[in-house]
């Protein structure tokens, strides 16, 4: 009896998988459950599971808060923000606070394109056309607050009212008529507008095309039918969506390490299984003004062997799994 209850002790590490007495949690914080940046933090989460990183998911009101919260919140070491907000965090010259942030915000990866959703009533052709209109600009501390704070700024052109309602909210009072157009900056397809909007609500995708506005940001398009309401693609402009993390030392360093070497090794599973913005991420380009995190540098440009990728639990061998990693250490 004795003998079988060692054996059993021994074994049950390795039951539990290769990694489950390494295993480190990792919080990542997003944006609202309905954006591009949650699905991503989704992601996240299915692909750190396999490889011994619990990775814990956070909604958010938008970029800023994700700064903020990755500089001082406690379990949040990496978060996802708009490259605009980064340039902006960063060039803060008058806030002492926002000055030791710049100094201590990391870029993990560059990600992917964001692209600007004008959403409007019938009847509004072009993002000129919100001159004297009431337009909800996304929550107060939102990447979509700040891109659209400069997106009127660099066209001087100046709505009758700004309304600082988060995305969900604005969607409601569109379609109710309380607004003529709302904002959402998020990867094109937005699950919101895929799931909460219909041809029978009379609303449609408006065109970015201010001149001031495209020297500024770069030009993207929107394809046709991205939602089944939108028929014709939809020329708009863009922002870089950025994985960005504290400048930690020692344990938090090693994991979101880590974490970007899962992430690198398996660019591919999550091309083919994860959001669809994941097609367009390139992890190596090269972002302007930032660079890569040296806990980050540290773990993807040493060879590896390739990190689990999620599988059918019917299809695991969690033994098996163990002792070749022992034998391989």
């Amino acid at each position: 009896m004795l003998r079988w209850l060692l054996i059993s002790i021994i074994a049950l590490p390795l039951a539990i998988g290769p990694d489950a007495a390494l295993a480190a949690d990792l919080g990542v914080i997003t944006g609202s459950e309905k954006g591009t940046y949650y699905q991503f933090g989704l992601n996240f989460q299915a692909l750190g599971k396999p490889n011994g990183i619990n990775v814990n998911v956070f909604p958010s009101k938008g970029s800023i808060e994700n700064i903020f919260a990755v500089y001082q919140k406690p379990g949040v070491q990496v978060g996802i923000v708009q490259s605009d907000v980064l340039a902006f965090v960063a060039r803060v010259q008058s806030d002492q606070a926002l000055q030791r942030i710049a100094k201590k915000i990391k870029m993990v990866f560059p990600l992917y394109n964001e692209e600007v959703h004008l959403l409007a009533r019938k009847g509004t052709a072009s993002f000129d056309d919100l001159a004297n209109k009431r337009v909800a600009i996304g929550r107060e501390g939102s990447g979509t607050y700040l891109t659209v704070q400069l997106l009127f700024k660099l066209s001087e052109v100046v709505p009758s009212e700004m309304v600082p309602i988060d995305t969900g909210e604005s969607l409601a009072e569109l379609k109710a008529g309380r607004i003529d157009a709302m904002f959402f900056v998020a990867g094109y397809p937005v699950k919101l507008l895929a799931e909460d909007v219909t041809a029978s609500n009379d609303l449609v995708l408006v065109p970015i095309t201010n001149k001031d506005i495209a020297e500024f940001y770069p030009r993207a398009v929107i394809p046709a039918n991205t939602y089944a309401w939108q028929p014709q693609p939809v020329d708009t402009v863009a922002v870089k969506a950025v994985l960005v993390s504290f400048d930690f030392r020692r344990n938090d360093c090693e994991t979101v390490g880590r974490f970007a070497q899962v992430v690198s090794n398996n660019l591919e599973w999550l091309t083919k299984n994860g959001h669809p913005k994941w097609k367009s991420v390139n992890l190596d380009f090269p972002l302007k003004g930032w660079e890569q995190y040296e806990c980050v540098r540290k773990y993807v440009q040493k060879p590896s062997a390739r990190a689990a990728s999620p599988q059918k639990s019917s299809d695991l061998n969690p033994v098996m799994d163990a002792i070749r990693e022992i034998f391989r250490e």
